[in-house]
């Protein structure tokens, strides 16, 4: 996932800490965007989105201009982005009946 088109940069939060936003969809598994097993409403999929963001430090960015956005801080976006694929790597391969060890 490591696309500098994934993140989108925001200005500085008031501590001049780096701010990204990403789109709640890259935080949902091959399943639920595709409605697998449940038929999820584009609420409940922003919901677990954010949920899953929260593990890793995001939360909702309240913006109209980047509507359905999750908001990162970060100085290390490579390792935000790898942190984000690895946790949808893991719930692709559980949804497949997969675990990893």
């Amino acid at each position: 996932m490591n696309d500098a088109n994934v993140l989108t940069r925001l200005n500085n939060d008031v501590n001049g800490n780096p701010r990204y936003a990403i789109h709640f969809l890259k935080l949902n598994t091959r399943a639920e965007k595709n409605r697998t097993f449940k038929n999820y409403s584009t609420t409940e999929l922003y919901d677990i989105a954010v949920k899953r963001a929260k593990q890793l430090g995001g939360k909702r960015y309240h913006n109209k201009q980047y509507g359905g956005g999750i908001v990162f801080q970060s100085y290390n976006t490579t390792q935000l982005l790898d942190h984000i694929e690895n946790l949808i790597l893991e719930l692709n391969l559980k949804d497949n009946g997969i675990t990893l060890v």
